[in-house]
């Protein structure tokens, strides 16, 4: 028997791989529908009965340039060119970007719709604030419509951030804190705007420790003022921080609205650390970061920590912790004996921590998308009454 010959080899390999790709693309073509921008895969088919029917005359806004913590705001129209109601669901928005002008769907504002009659045309008012030191910036809001050829809109506002403040020092580090004792810190604000700048309202973002700060703003010099290049005005910011602070970690915003003559927010970082009489000691316990690392548990299994509370001073007798809150709220904390160590001049605290089998998933990996848990005591310390424990741990299946 003879062998064929290449060439038929080849166009029949040519033709069953054509027959097989196509077939494929066809699969696939069937199985994930394709879109045009925000037209869904229906786009050219025609509506039978009454329909909705989202028109947008623009969905990219070039805003121009807007000063770091300035805010911004531009208001993009949909019209309902159909012959139904047109309902709007407030989809995902970037990070600094919020969608007003919704009314709240049952009392959740997740849940926010807007219904537009045949004709009729609303307005999507999208809100931001200009972050960082300069550049390009690139701000996004997704609407759901339940027009059937324009399932979502995406709005997009473009521009770029341009410097408009400048802190000396960038953020506020008070190390060491003692929690009996007050202390103070500044920072130089400069500003270059066409005016001087008009202070308004001095705040602290965090409500669990606002009380212990004190705020004020006196203008600098104008030698002050001309040693920055590019400065037009400035003023220096006095914090001072009064006893009492938990013992812990230390992180707080100071937020300072100005007008230059635009209207913007200063955010400056605050953070350090709180010592005092008391002190925590453990393998769970990583003093650089000041918090408990229990790491990743498996929920089914459970795991256990153990840390010590540390009491010294002269008050170390009076120290009797009492748990007033745990989060997650599977943790179970349970505080023992204390004991003197050596001479007596220190007293140890036994804290067992537990994480029981059957926890439910919990995420508080100490970041920014997962923040930490916590541990909360009262301690009976006249100084520190209350103790904060930062909790890193993340419970899974």
């Amino acid at each position: 028997m003879r062998e064929p010959s290449a060439w038929i080899v080849a166009v029949f390999a040519a033709a069953l791989g054509g027959a097989i790709g196509g077939g494929s693309a066809a699969l696939d073509a069937t199985l994930r529908p394709w879109r045009l921008g925000d037209f869904g895969p229906g786009v050219l088919e025609a509506p039978k009965g009454d329909v909705s029917k989202a028109e947008v005359p623009e969905t990219t806004h070039a805003f121009g340039t807007i000063g770091s913590g300035a805010e911004g705001e531009h208001e993009f129209v949909i019209a309902n060119t159909g012959s139904a109601p047109l309902t709007l669901t407030k989809g995902a928005t970037s990070c600094s970007c919020t969608v007003s002008d919704f009314e709240a769907a049952d009392g959740a504002a997740e849940n926010a719709k807007k219904i537009v009659a045949p004709g009729s045309t609303t307005k999507v008012r999208l809100k931001w604030r200009g972050k960082g030191s300069g550049g390009p910036f690139r701000q996004q809001a997704t609407v759901f419509t339940n027009d059937p050829r324009r399932p979502e809109i995406s709005f997009v506002i473009e521009g770029t951030v341009v410097p408009t403040w400048k802190a000396v020092p960038e953020s506020i580090v008070l190390s060491q804190v003692s929690a009996g004792a007050a202390v103070q810190a500044t920072a130089r604000i400069f500003t270059f705007g066409k005016e001087l700048p008009r202070i308004g309202k001095l705040s602290t973002a965090d409500p669990q420790t606002s009380q212990f700060f004190s705020l004020s703003s006196t203008p600098l010099a104008p030698a002050e003022i001309a040693a920055e290049t590019g400065a037009t005005g400035g003023f220096l910011l006095g914090v001072d921080v009064k006893p009492g602070l938990p013992i812990g970690p230390l992180r707080q915003t100071i937020t300072i609205e100005l007008r230059i003559p635009e209207k913007l927010v200063v955010e400056l970082p605050l953070e350090g650390s709180v010592a005092g009489d008391l002190a925590l000691a453990g393998t769970a316990w990583d003093s650089s970061r000041q918090a408990v690392l229990l790491g990743t548990v498996s929920g089914q299994i459970g795991s256990h920590a153990q840390l010590f509370l540390i009491a010294k001073g002269p008050h170390r007798t009076a120290v009797t912790p009492i748990v007033r809150e745990v989060v997650p709220g599977s943790l179970v904390v349970e505080v023992g004996d204390g004991k003197p160590v050596g001479s007596g001049g220190v007293i140890r605290i036994p804290l067992s921590i537990t994480i029981p089998p059957g926890s439910p998933p919990a995420n508080h990996r100490c970041s920014q998308q997962a923040p930490a848990g916590r541990i909360v005591l009262d301690t009976g310390h006249p100084d520190s009454p209350t103790l904060s424990i930062p909790v890193c741990i993340a419970i899974g299946p």
